[in-house]
């Protein structure tokens, strides 16, 4: 922590101090600035190195299973950026669609983890009526746990798969899964024809290139093909899927919504989330 430049280090008197604003970007509290926020990644893919180096001499992938703490990690991260920015920063890149949400819409979250967007979204929108889904049963437990305890009821929460949505819905978000899924193309599809008439798809993904030679000084770029050969592509070849990793980028992102039936497609960053853009996008009705 001293040769870090995070602790500093008096030799004289052999004292030890953590600046104020050095602790300050060191807790959960600071949000987006937690700079501590990926470290306790690095202990859960050591747990998983030898079964993803055995990947590649036998082919194969490594399991959700085999992640026990991902989840719980996952969600601690992405909630920094949902309590900060979903409802302020991330919601208004659709046009109106804020006004709407305070209006009252049917909205789903597909791949919602331990359920923190629509939660969120449930306690800023009380008039409209949000559902999450996912196909871990344990993250829905929490999801359902946390609900209650917020007292959110215009929130629920459902075990099932991206590529079977059930029912229709005005909003549709999609937060940093499409590409960790097996069959991703179908998903996006199943998105496409749960959208009503006048429905908008909002998914959040990370900001790369397909191309790797335009990845090349990204500033994230080593993290995001770390996280990607030992979490995101190997569990998607565990069930024989497309394996399209982490950084799939934002043309193939682009292409692939519009095999699915997407139009009006844009692409944004915003303040608060280095590591993602958001796409928006419409549903071009029946083909």
């Amino acid at each position: 922590m001293v040769v870090g430049g995070i602790v500093e280090y008096e030799p004289e008197a052999r004292a030890y101090a953590l600046p104020a604003e050095h602790a300050a970007c060191l807790t959960t509290a600071a949000g987006p600035d937690d700079l501590a926020a990926l470290a306790p990644y690095i202990g859960l893919m050591g747990e998983v190195e030898q079964r993803v180096v055995a990947c590649f001499r036998d082919g194969g992938g490594v399991p959700h299973a085999a992640y026990p703490r991902f989840q719980a990690l996952q969600a601690r991260e992405t909630a920094r950026v949902y309590d900060t920015t979903l409802v302020d920063t991330i919601v208004p890149l659709v046009p109106g669609l804020t006004g709407r949400l305070d209006a009252g819409l049917d909205a789903l979250d597909v791949g919602t983890g331990q359920g923190r967007a629509p939660a969120v979204l449930g306690g800023a929108f009380p008039h409209s009526r949000f559902t999450g889904l996912d196909r871990s049963e344990d993250g829905i437990a929490e999801a359902r746990r946390e609900a209650g305890r917020r007292g959110l009821e215009n929130v629920s929460y459902v075990v099932g798969d991206a590529t079977a949505l059930p029912g229709t819905y005005d909003l549709i978000t999609a937060f940093d899964v499409i590409h960790d899924l097996a069959r991703p193309a179908e998903a996006l599809a199943a998105v496409a024809a749960a959208l009503r008439p006048g429905g908008v798809f909002l998914m959040g993904d990370i900001a790369a290139s397909s191309r790797l030679e335009e990845n090349i000084g990204h500033p994230f770029g080593p993290l995001l093909f770390g996280f990607s050969l030992f979490y995101c592509m190997t569990t998607s070849l565990s069930a024989g899927g497309a394996g399209l990793g982490t950084v799939w980028g934002e043309q193939t992102a682009c292409r692939m919504l519009a095999e699915a039936g997407f139009t009006g497609v844009t692409v944004r960053s915003v303040d608060g989330d280095p590591f993602n853009v958001y796409y928006t996008a419409s549903a071009a009705g029946p083909r």
